[in-house]
């Protein structure tokens, strides 16, 4: 599903990952971890298409990521769902009107992005919230209106840059229970995180960057 070849990343002086040679499989759940400025959330941005490697090939789902058009790679994205640490709600739109945005953009029929989005708040636990404003959310239930966001398009794979950062542990465990059911749906889960305290007791695999480089 993911596979990197010699991938590099260089901002000027700042050499952020070096040869990165990596493969994640369909359906698999992975953390990615590492020190402050280890590189994680350029990796996700890396599979994203958002930045382009300095050096290497990036294949998602069989796609050479620098061999496509712009607009190839746009229609790719819509398929990788994003999760950010700080939410990136639209402050003056409801959460159905969140969620629902990620499909309208697509030129979905309106009968069509309102089922679907009732659906994905129902499955995050958030339809009796659908009229509130993000300001009237609980950082959890913040996050549960991106995570929404995110799974609209049926992704075939989901990307979380430190989901959990901002929420206390309660809260936490409950969004991580949120990722492992949409990965036991088949989607590709690959979380970037700090938090020592997910990875202590996980069975899930962990890519640890250290100074740009990957470590298993």
């Amino acid at each position: 599903m993911i596979q990197l070849f010699h991938v590099s990343k260089i901002f000027g002086p700042t050499v952020a990952l070096k040869d990165i040679d990596l493969r994640i499989r369909t359906g698999e759940f992975v953390f990615v971890t590492g020190p402050s400025g280890a590189g994680k959330t350029t990796l996700l941005r890396l599979i994203f298409g958002a930045e382009p490697p300095t050096e290497g090939q990036i294949l998602i789902n069989g796609i050479n990521l620098s061999r496509i058009s712009g607009t190839k790679l746009h229609l790719l994205r819509r398929k990788i769902g994003f999760v950010f640490q700080d939410f990136k709600l639209l402050s003056r739109r409801t959460v159905f009107q969140n969620v629902a945005l990620a499909l309208e953009v697509t030129g979905e029929k309106g009968s069509v992005v309102r089922k679907k989005t009732h659906q994905m708040l129902r499955a995050v636990a958030l339809a009796p919230k659908e009229e509130a404003y993000p300001i009237e959310l609980s950082g959890g239930e913040q996050q549960r209106v991106a995570i929404a966001r995110a799974m609209i398009n049926d992704p075939l794979i989901l990307l979380a840059d430190e989901p959990t950062g901002n929420l206390d542990p309660e809260i936490t465990r409950e969004i991580m229970v949120l990722f492992r059911s949409i990965n036991l749906r088949g989607t590709t889960v690959v979380i970037a995180t700090h938090n020592r305290e997910l990875l202590r007791n996980t069975d899930q695999r962990i890519i640890l960057l250290h100074k740009g480089k990957a470590l298993e």
